[in-house]
Protein backbone atom coordinates (compact mmCIF):
# COMPACT_ATOMS: atom_id res chain seq x y z
CA UNK A 1 0.00 0.00 0.00
CA UNK A 2 2.80 2.41 0.93
CA UNK A 3 4.53 1.84 -2.41
CA UNK A 4 1.31 2.48 -4.30
CA UNK A 5 0.70 5.74 -2.39
CA UNK A 6 4.19 7.05 -3.25
CA UNK A 7 3.80 6.12 -6.89
CA UNK A 8 0.48 7.93 -7.20
CA UNK A 9 2.04 11.15 -5.96
CA UNK A 10 4.61 11.38 -8.74
CA UNK A 11 4.22 11.42 -12.48
CA UNK A 12 6.21 11.51 -15.70
CA UNK A 13 4.76 13.63 -18.50
CA UNK A 14 6.23 13.26 -21.98
CA UNK A 15 5.62 15.90 -24.64
CA UNK A 16 5.93 15.44 -28.39
CA UNK A 17 8.58 17.62 -30.01
CA UNK A 18 6.99 18.88 -33.20
CA UNK A 19 10.03 17.50 -35.04
CA UNK A 20 8.82 14.01 -35.83
CA UNK A 21 6.30 12.44 -38.14
CA UNK A 22 3.02 10.98 -36.96
CA UNK A 23 4.39 7.52 -37.61
CA UNK A 24 7.44 8.15 -35.42
CA UNK A 25 5.33 9.65 -32.65
CA UNK A 26 3.00 6.64 -32.57
CA UNK A 27 5.85 4.11 -32.81
CA UNK A 28 7.76 5.64 -29.90
CA UNK A 29 4.64 6.17 -27.80
CA UNK A 30 3.64 2.54 -28.20
CA UNK A 31 7.01 1.52 -26.78
CA UNK A 32 7.33 3.96 -23.89
CA UNK A 33 3.78 4.28 -22.58
CA UNK A 34 4.14 1.67 -19.79
CA UNK A 35 6.73 3.95 -18.17
CA UNK A 36 4.93 7.28 -18.46
CA UNK A 37 1.85 8.80 -16.84
CA UNK A 38 0.76 11.31 -19.46
CA UNK A 39 1.56 11.85 -23.12
CA UNK A 40 1.07 15.39 -24.40
CA UNK A 41 0.40 15.74 -28.12
CA UNK A 42 1.96 19.12 -28.84
CA UNK A 43 1.98 19.58 -32.59
CA UNK A 44 1.26 23.20 -33.47
CA UNK A 45 1.46 22.73 -37.24
CA UNK A 46 -0.93 19.77 -37.47
CA UNK A 47 -4.53 20.21 -38.54
CA UNK A 48 -7.45 19.18 -36.38
CA UNK A 49 -7.99 16.19 -38.65
CA UNK A 50 -4.37 15.10 -38.25
CA UNK A 51 -4.57 15.43 -34.47
CA UNK A 52 -7.79 13.41 -34.30
CA UNK A 53 -6.32 10.70 -36.51
CA UNK A 54 -3.21 10.59 -34.33
CA UNK A 55 -5.35 9.94 -31.25
CA UNK A 56 -7.00 7.04 -33.08
CA UNK A 57 -3.62 5.65 -34.10
CA UNK A 58 -2.27 5.92 -30.55
CA UNK A 59 -5.23 4.11 -29.03
CA UNK A 60 -4.98 1.57 -31.84
CA UNK A 61 -1.39 1.03 -30.69
CA UNK A 62 -2.71 0.33 -27.17
CA UNK A 63 -1.77 3.67 -25.61
CA UNK A 64 -4.54 4.20 -23.01
CA UNK A 65 -6.82 7.22 -23.43
CA UNK A 66 -6.33 8.00 -19.73
CA UNK A 67 -2.69 8.80 -20.56
CA UNK A 68 -3.42 11.16 -23.45
CA UNK A 69 -3.46 14.93 -23.29
CA UNK A 70 -3.54 17.37 -26.20
CA UNK A 71 -2.22 20.90 -26.30
CA UNK A 72 -4.72 23.71 -26.83
CA UNK A 73 -7.40 21.72 -28.68
CA UNK A 74 -9.98 21.09 -25.95
CA UNK A 75 -12.57 20.32 -28.62
CA UNK A 76 -10.60 17.35 -29.92
CA UNK A 77 -9.72 16.18 -26.40
CA UNK A 78 -13.43 16.19 -25.54
CA UNK A 79 -14.62 14.52 -28.74
CA UNK A 80 -12.00 11.79 -28.46
CA UNK A 81 -12.64 11.22 -24.72
CA UNK A 82 -9.05 12.04 -23.82
CA UNK A 83 -7.88 12.61 -20.28
CA UNK A 84 -7.14 16.29 -20.66
CA UNK A 85 -5.93 19.39 -22.41
CA UNK A 86 -2.83 21.51 -21.83
CA UNK A 87 -3.32 25.26 -22.15
CA UNK A 88 -0.69 27.94 -22.76
CA UNK A 89 -0.64 31.74 -22.76
CA UNK A 90 -2.10 31.75 -26.28
CA UNK A 91 -4.98 29.42 -25.40
CA UNK A 92 -8.54 30.16 -24.33
CA UNK A 93 -8.79 31.04 -20.60
CA UNK A 94 -8.76 28.11 -18.20
CA UNK A 95 -12.11 29.02 -16.63
CA UNK A 96 -13.85 29.15 -20.02
CA UNK A 97 -12.47 25.77 -21.09
CA UNK A 98 -13.40 24.33 -17.69
CA UNK A 99 -16.97 25.59 -18.06
CA UNK A 100 -17.47 24.23 -21.58
CA UNK A 101 -15.54 20.96 -21.10
CA UNK A 102 -15.96 20.02 -17.41
CA UNK A 103 -14.93 16.39 -17.98
CA UNK A 104 -11.37 17.32 -19.01
CA UNK A 105 -8.40 17.57 -16.71
CA UNK A 106 -6.90 20.96 -17.48
CA UNK A 107 -3.20 21.66 -17.27
CA UNK A 108 -1.83 25.17 -17.58
CA UNK A 109 1.69 26.05 -18.69
CA UNK A 110 3.06 28.84 -16.47
CA UNK A 111 6.34 30.67 -16.14
CA UNK A 112 5.87 32.86 -13.05
CA UNK A 113 4.07 33.08 -9.73
CA UNK A 114 1.57 35.54 -11.21
CA UNK A 115 0.66 33.16 -14.04
CA UNK A 116 0.46 30.25 -11.60
CA UNK A 117 -1.92 32.14 -9.30
CA UNK A 118 -4.15 33.11 -12.21
CA UNK A 119 -4.32 29.53 -13.50
CA UNK A 120 -5.12 28.26 -10.00
CA UNK A 121 -7.87 30.86 -9.49
CA UNK A 122 -9.40 29.96 -12.85
CA UNK A 123 -9.62 26.27 -11.94
CA UNK A 124 -6.63 24.51 -13.49
CA UNK A 125 -6.12 20.94 -12.29
CA UNK A 126 -2.32 20.95 -12.56
CA UNK A 127 0.49 23.23 -13.72
CA UNK A 128 3.53 22.75 -15.91
CA UNK A 129 6.15 25.19 -14.62
CA UNK A 130 9.47 26.11 -16.19
CA UNK A 131 11.79 26.13 -17.78
CA UNK A 132 13.62 25.18 -14.60
CA UNK A 133 17.00 24.65 -16.30
CA UNK A 134 18.38 25.88 -19.58
CA UNK A 135 17.13 23.71 -22.40
CA UNK A 136 17.75 23.24 -26.11
CA UNK A 137 13.99 23.57 -26.60
CA UNK A 138 14.29 27.26 -25.67
CA UNK A 139 17.79 28.36 -26.69
CA UNK A 140 19.03 31.49 -24.99
CA UNK A 141 16.37 31.43 -22.28
CA UNK A 142 17.84 31.18 -18.80
CA UNK A 143 16.38 28.61 -16.43
CA UNK A 144 14.11 29.82 -13.64
CA UNK A 145 15.92 27.66 -11.10
CA UNK A 146 15.04 25.29 -8.27
CA UNK A 147 14.35 28.13 -5.82
CA UNK A 148 11.56 29.59 -7.93
CA UNK A 149 10.10 26.13 -8.48
CA UNK A 150 9.99 25.55 -4.73
CA UNK A 151 8.26 28.90 -4.20
CA UNK A 152 5.55 27.94 -6.70
CA UNK A 153 5.11 24.55 -5.01
CA UNK A 154 4.79 26.12 -1.54
CA UNK A 155 2.26 28.74 -2.59
CA UNK A 156 0.05 27.04 -5.17
CA UNK A 157 -2.11 24.14 -3.89
CA UNK A 158 -2.04 22.22 -7.17
CA UNK A 159 0.18 19.43 -8.51
CA UNK A 160 3.21 21.18 -10.02
CA UNK A 161 5.02 19.43 -12.87
CA UNK A 162 8.48 20.81 -13.55
CA UNK A 163 9.72 21.18 -17.12
CA UNK A 164 12.86 22.34 -18.88
CA UNK A 165 16.29 20.73 -19.13
CA UNK A 166 15.54 17.96 -16.64
CA UNK A 167 17.81 14.93 -16.93
CA UNK A 168 17.36 11.76 -14.86
CA UNK A 169 20.19 12.98 -12.64
CA UNK A 170 18.27 16.16 -11.80
CA UNK A 171 15.01 14.45 -10.89
CA UNK A 172 15.89 14.05 -7.21
CA UNK A 173 16.49 17.79 -6.82
CA UNK A 174 13.16 18.52 -8.53
CA UNK A 175 11.19 16.14 -6.31
CA UNK A 176 12.86 17.51 -3.18
CA UNK A 177 10.99 20.80 -3.79
CA UNK A 178 7.66 19.00 -3.45
CA UNK A 179 6.92 19.02 -7.18
CA UNK A 180 4.65 16.14 -8.19
CA UNK A 181 6.58 15.18 -11.30
CA UNK A 182 8.47 16.23 -14.39
CA UNK A 183 7.78 16.79 -18.07
CA UNK A 184 10.26 15.81 -20.79
CA UNK A 185 10.41 16.49 -24.54
CA UNK A 186 13.62 15.75 -26.41
CA UNK A 187 15.09 13.81 -23.49
CA UNK A 188 12.86 10.92 -24.50
CA UNK A 189 11.38 11.48 -27.96
CA UNK A 190 14.69 12.55 -29.53
CA UNK A 191 16.82 10.11 -27.57
CA UNK A 192 18.79 7.47 -29.45
CA UNK A 193 16.89 4.90 -27.39
CA UNK A 194 13.54 6.38 -26.24
CA UNK A 195 12.60 3.22 -24.32
CA UNK A 196 15.79 3.21 -22.26
CA UNK A 197 15.42 6.96 -21.68
CA UNK A 198 11.84 6.51 -20.44
CA UNK A 199 12.98 3.72 -18.13
CA UNK A 200 15.75 5.93 -16.73
CA UNK A 201 13.32 8.74 -15.93
CA UNK A 202 10.82 6.28 -14.47
CA UNK A 203 13.47 4.80 -12.18
CA UNK A 204 14.56 8.27 -11.05
CA UNK A 205 11.00 9.33 -10.22
CA UNK A 206 9.97 6.11 -8.49
CA UNK A 207 13.30 5.27 -6.87
CA UNK A 208 11.79 4.85 -3.39
CA UNK A 209 9.10 2.53 -4.75
CA UNK A 210 11.64 0.37 -6.57
CA UNK A 211 13.92 0.19 -3.52
CA UNK A 212 10.98 -0.69 -1.28
CA UNK A 213 9.78 -3.43 -3.61
CA UNK A 214 13.30 -4.89 -3.73
CA UNK A 215 13.33 -5.23 0.08
CA UNK A 216 9.92 -6.94 0.27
Amino acid sequence: MFAIEIEKKRSLHVISTGQQSREELVKISKTIHPYIDMLHIREKSWTGAELAETVDELTGACVPLRKLCINDRADIAFMKHMRGVQLGHHSAPVDLVKKVFPSLKIGASVHSMLEALLAYEQGADFLLYGNVYETTSKPGKQGTGIGNLEEIVLNIPLPIIAIGGISPGRVEDILRTGAKGIAVLSGIFLSEDPLEAARAYYKSIHKEVIQLEETI
